[in-house]
């Protein structure tokens, strides 16, 4: 009887061991089926993506270059064409070789489109001298009625 009590005991740690073993040699296998980068083939593969984009941005009108609704579509496939080359070579994406070459891309065709930036300029001295004094008034006005007010408690 006593054989039969230790067996139920050891049956859960048998199993937990048995799934134990099965996780790990399913990690074991998924491991060494993980492939090495192949940058070469993504290299030599990459500038088909930039032939593919090159082509048809020579549908946009190089003026419309900066304005990215005009080949955002073409734009959108240059993208998923650099992924899926990039995966298919086993690499990540993205990656410091595609990165370099999308911004060869860039340089390319898009090194002329420079935001332009707002000039701030000061507003002329009365109406600054006017936006600083109104605020610096009011809070002299409110300490003043505070400290009134709480002279005068005997009142409120």
């Amino acid at each position: 009887m006593e054989a039969q009590g230790s067996r139920r005991r050891q049956l859960p740690v048998l199993l937990l061991l048995w799934v134990n073993g099965l996780m790990m040699l399913g990690f074991a296998g998924a491991r060494q089926q993980t492939e090495l980068c192949n940058e070469s083939l993504m290299l030599e593969k990459l500038p088909a993506c930039g032939k593919s984009f090159e082509e048809m941005m020579k549908k946009v009108d190089s003026k419309k270059w900066c304005n990215l609704t005009e080949f955002i579509m073409y734009y959108d496939n240059f993208t998923q064409c650099t992924e899926r080359e990039a995966n298919n070579a086993s690499c990540f994406w993205p990656n410091p070789l595609a990165e370099g070459f999308i911004t060869g891309i860039h340089k390319q065709f898009f090194s002329n489109c420079t935001s332009e930036k707002v000039h701030w300029e000061d507003p002329p001295d009365e109406i600054l001298i006017t936006l600083i004094l109104i605020p610096v008034m009011l809070t002299c006005a409110m300490i003043t009625l505070v400290v009134w007010c709480s002279k005068r408690s005997d009142i409120l």
